[in-house]
């Protein structure tokens, strides 16, 4: 699509926009083209326009290439709106899962403090089944919507599994909106519950760098972080990227790190851990561009 199309049909476009400014590791180079939906009706129609456009939100897990991606580039950050059905509550598919969670506390809605300090949107954390101190979206999910192939369509069979989903398996599908059942709480009782899980972020997690969250997924009964720091791995750097001394599940960008330097560390990360301990790590992260 040229950018003229693209502006047709969504009024916020721009060109060679520099994903570093999109994802929470601060590293890509830029997007051919970039497009900011406000509407549900903008997307679908820059989707039906272009089926083969990626679809990003707040690029929380997200690694892109340094020399940048190709084509049009679809962020659902501005699809923010969060409405109550009874005990429902529907999430366009950008809604942040802090305000998710702030909203549903509003409310009295027990369920969803688990999301209270994951940094996606809800259509990224349903497409991942993410996850948090014993909560998932396969707790609350409902029924979601999306796009695919010019079309609306619903799904209530969402296949949910470990970091994944029927969007895993199904990367065309673009989320339009997901729909959560929560229960009637104590307002207190909720509060209480998010502070505790914030209060373990701060202490656990190195939430003063850039970072995707977890670079790797749960091998099994030992948590990857486990595997990495008994590998003497805490704090091993390539270029600007390291382990995170903090907690050695993440990677963070110390400063000036590219795409590159996260891939390699991946790669020492573990080539170490499957020589040391025989365990395979599988990256978490999800890699986008050149």
């Amino acid at each position: 699509m040229t950018l003229a199309q693209c502006r047709a049909l969504c009024a916020a476009v721009t060109e060679n926009e520099p994903m570093s400014a999109r994802t929470t590791l601060k590293i890509g180079g830029p997007a051919e083209l970039f497009a900011l939906p406000c509407r549900e009706e903008e997307m679908t129609a820059l989707l039906r326009a272009a089926p083969d456009a990626a679809v990003i939100g707040n690029g929380s897990n997200l690694l892109v290439g340094d020399r940048g991606i190709r084509g049009l580039v679809i962020c659902t950050a501005a699809l923010r709106q969060i409405t109550r059905e009874g005990d429902c509550l529907v999430l366009a598919a950008g809604a942040p899962l802090p305000r998710a969670a702030n909203f549903a506390l509003e409310c009295g809605l027990a369920g969803l403090e688990f999301c209270g300090g994951i940094p996606g949107t809800a259509g990224g954390a349903l497409c991942m089944n993410a996850g948090a101190y014993d909560g998932e979206m396969a707790d609350v999910v409902v029924s979601s919507r999306y796009a695919e192939g010019g079309q609306t369509r619903a799904e209530t069979d969402h296949a949910f599994a470990y970091r994944r989903s029927v969007y895993t398996d199904n990367p065309r599908r673009a989320v339009l909106s997901v729909t959560l059942r929560l229960a009637e709480g104590d307002k207190a009782a909720i509060g209480a519950k998010m502070e505790s899980i914030a209060a373990k972020r701060r202490e656990r997690q190195p939430l003063d760098r850039p970072s995707a969250g977890s670079a790797f997924r749960r091998p099994g009964s030992r948590a990857a972080a486990e595997l990495i720091e008994s590998c003497g791995l805490k704090g091993a750097a390539v270029g600007g990227a390291q382990v995170s001394e903090k907690h050695a599940g993440f990677i963070i960008n110390r400063g000036g790190a590219t795409c590159e330097d996260v891939k390699r560390l991946l790669a020492l990360v573990g080539e170490t851990v499957l020589r040391e301990t025989g365990v395979a790590l599988e990256p978490e992260i999800k890699m986008m561009g050149e």
